[in-house]
């Protein structure tokens, strides 16, 4: 026995112990549990959110009609004159026109919204 003996415990190896059965990362299914919940959690959070709002966007666009007014995304803001497939014209002032995608329209304003202002 030595000084650093008395000062220091000596540590001793034991003998491995069964590890315990299942629990919440164990093997099984219970393994895949928690995975499981994690997609099913960001499905919720996130994929269906944004889904619902591209749904919408579509609906928007295929109730545009001449003479509403709108703000694209860039934010023009315009009244259309011309519907196409893909393109939709809007004027922004007297005689002046840009064509721009459908898919770039962010909002259908309520009618006399630019008018007011």
């Amino acid at each position: 026995m030595s000084l650093l003996d008395l000062l220091i415990s000596p540590a001793y190896a034991q003998a491995a112990g069964q590890p315990a059965p299942g629990g919440l990362f164990g093997g099984g299914l219970t393994g895949l549990l928690f995975p499981i919940i994690l997609i099913a959690i960001m499905y919720f959070l996130m994929i269906r959110p944004q889904m619902k709002r591209a749904k919408e966007h579509r609906a928007m666009l295929e109730k545009l009609a001449k003479g509403d007014e709108v703000i694209t995304n860039g934010g023009i803001a315009g009244t259309v004159s011309d519907i196409g497939d893909n393109f939709i014209t809007i004027e922004i002032a007297d005689n002046v026109r840009v064509r721009v995608q459908k898919g770039a329209v962010g909002n259908v304003l309520p009618k006399g919204t630019l008018k007011a202002s």
